[in-house]
């Protein structure tokens, strides 16, 4: 008889303990898919299992906010380890850069029908996420990534990563109100600027290119709904110095070594 199954008569395994009321008690057994916490933040490159066991008993690691000290702690691969305040991830750091098109909705969230999670699947195995948002009828790049550095550049609110968008309008877009986006304005008491902004070179007025470090592009909105113009077309052409180049439409592609050194050093 196999140690998991049942016993008929007489005093139950220790498998399958009983409390006084015939309960169940939960299993102790770990998912096959769990890994020692030492041997998940070596993977992670910090620091050898030995050193990691020195810095578990000292207590700079916690799993999903809380300190461990046990030796021996399993985690699974949704935890979330933080090494001395830092989350670490024992996947290979990955870059997965997609040309999004119209009707998939920004979010990792399931319920939410198409999203670019759905893309983007079949890119690689990491748990990548999307670095910003692009609403659901907007186009162009968006980058995945699992490395928090990467993330939190562009999230930085006093230096952020350059995004350059081409915008349709509905009507031409007048110089005075150009110039005002370039200075900066206020809406509702709070100033609004871009890095730049200027027409498109052998195109209408009513196409414009701008650039801003926000990681949404609400303020987009913001801007020409204030200045009475409707939004007709907006493409994400550029994130710093990656472009839509070799990328068709609804296409992803791995940055290579040297996007990545250049991202790094934004």
């Amino acid at each position: 008889m196999s140690r998991n199954q049942g016993h008929s008569k007489g005093k139950p395994s220790r498998n399958n303990t009983r409390n006084v009321k015939g309960k169940s008690q939960p299993s102790k057994k770990t998912n096959s898919g769990d890994i020692r916490l030492n041997k998940y933040i070596a993977n992670s490159g910090m620091c050898s299992r030995r050193e990691a066991d020195e810095n578990i008993a000292i207590g700079l690691v916690t799993v999903n906010g809380k300190v461990i000290t046990e030796m021996g702690y399993k985690v699974k691969s949704t935890d979330e380890v933080k090494f001395d305040g830092r989350r670490i991830n024992p996947e290979p750091k990955t870059y997965v850069l997609l040309n999004k098109p119209k009707g998939f909705a920004t979010t990792t969230a399931e319920g939410k029908g198409r999203t670019v999670m759905d893309l983007v699947a079949n890119s690689t195995s990491a748990r990548i996420k999307p670095i910003g948002r692009l609403g659901r009828n907007s186009l162009g790049l968006l980058l995945f990534t699992n490395d928090d550095e990467i993330m939190q550049k562009f999230t930085n609110s006093k230096n952020g990563v350059a995004r350059l968008f081409q915008l349709e309008l509905d009507k031409n877009l007048k110089f005075e109100d150009l110039k005002k986006i370039k200075e900066g304005f206020k809406v509702k008491g709070k100033l609004i600027s871009v890095e730049d902004i200027s027409y498109i070179e052998g195109e209408s007025k009513n196409k414009v290119g701008i650039k801003i470090k926000n990681t949404g592009n609400t303020i987009l909105r913001t801007i020409f709904d204030e200045l009475r113009y409707d939004l007709v077309k907006i493409d994400c052409v550029a994130i710093a110095h990656l472009t839509k180049k070799d990328i068709p439409r609804g296409h992803w592609k791995h940055l290579t070594q040297q996007e990545v050194n250049t991202l790094k050093m934004l």
